[in-house]
């Protein structure tokens, strides 16, 4: 059954009631879990296996929380505030090393090719990586996109001494670039180029430069665990990515109808904008000729570690990760349930 835009809240409800029934003597395990951001497109796997009532009828209860940025969750999960997030596994990776003690892992991988980008326009004379120089690059401090930009440099033989970096603002990045205040940003593609656009810059001024086309090798968000919770409840966990991925293959299957589950949290959303959002972040990030072959959530262990050794370019490590060590695939499902098709 689908849970459409005329079905009311109450109803979704209701289905989940009948979800658990269908679990016998089953009690509900409290699950915290946190965005990267908003209830925007991109979150629609999530909130349609919510909807749908595959988390209930794993046995499980999950709250929802919008998040302020792919760096964020990977605090809050550490920290224990909340017990599973959806966050950028090379800020992880940055993290563990410099927290030893963290207790988090990365459990699935969302986005096989990351979003990152560095989006500007042909107006303000960017068109090339190069042309950055002498440039201003708008650039929020928490972006996971930015915290790639010494490495999507050093790829491009950018002097980063003659670019102006220019800390911004979540709410402001887009509005600056379309202003004229700011040449470049970085930022996720789906965001920041579906955002201009919206503003009314004309698609053919708008350059979108994707960092994985311009010799990143990195992976994007994960779904990521508090060790402490994975330890004391694995099965949690492995319900929780039984229940997404088939929230997932709901959404990729027909991305029009998972955009209810947006609307029905952030009812301030254009339908239109997040639709085209959620459709290139499947197209670009989330269903790769990767994924095609291998299925949702796996990870390539040479491409990881490809990608640990590139990280490692531009940051000192402390002491250097093995993808091995890193990514903990022992919650995926079955090879088998995972394939897109």
């Amino acid at each position: 059954m689908r849970v459409s835009g005329a079905i009311s809240l109450a109803t979704v409800v209701a289905l989940g009631a009948l979800a658990v029934a269908s679990v016998p003597c089953a009690a509900q395990t409290p699950v915290k879990f946190t965005l990267d951001w908003k209830f925007e497109g991109p979150a629609a796997p999530f909130l349609v296996a919510a909807d749908k009532g595959y988390f209930v009828a794993e046995g499980l209860d999950v709250s929802i929380e919008p998040g302020n940025g792919s760096v964020e969750p990977i605090a809050r999960v550490a920290a224990g505030a909340f017990d599973i997030g959806f966050g950028d596994i090379n800020s992880l990776i940055k993290y563990r090393d410099q927290n030893q003690a963290n207790g988090i892992k990365p459990v699935f991988m969302v986005y096989n090719k990351p979003p990152f980008s560095i989006v500007s326009r042909k107006s303000r004379g960017i068109t090339i990586p190069k042309d950055l120089e002498a440039k201003r690059l708008g650039a929020p401090a928490g972006d996971a996109a930015f915290a790639q930009w010494p490495i999507f440099a050093q790829a491009n033989g950018i002097d980063v001494s003659k670019v102006t970096v220019e800390n911004v603002g979540f709410p402001v990045r887009e509005p600056m670039l379309a202003a004229g205040q700011v040449d470049a940003i970085t930022g996720f593609s789906f965001s920041a180029y579906v955002s201009l656009k919206d503003r009314g810059v004309p698609v053919d001024d708008i350059v979108l430069m994707l960092m994985a086309d311009y010799g990143l090798v990195l992976y994007g968000n994960a779904i990521m665990v508090n060790a402490k919770f994975a330890a004391e409840k694995p099965e949690a966990v492995k319900g929780f990515l039984r229940a997404f991925v088939k929230g997932l293959k709901e959404t990729v299957r027909d991305p029009a109808r998972a955009i209810d589950s947006v609307a029905r949290r952030n009812e301030l959303v254009k339908r239109d904008t997040e639709l085209e959002r959620l459709r290139m972040a499947i197209k670009d990030n989330i269903v790769t000729p990767e994924v095609k072959q291998h299925g949702y959530g796996a990870v390539d262990p040479d491409r990881l570690q490809a990608a640990i050794d590139q990280i490692g370019q531009v940051y000192k490590f402390k002491t250097k990760p093995n993808a091995s060590d890193l990514f903990d695939a022992s919650f995926l499902p079955p090879e088998a349930d995972r394939r897109t098709r």
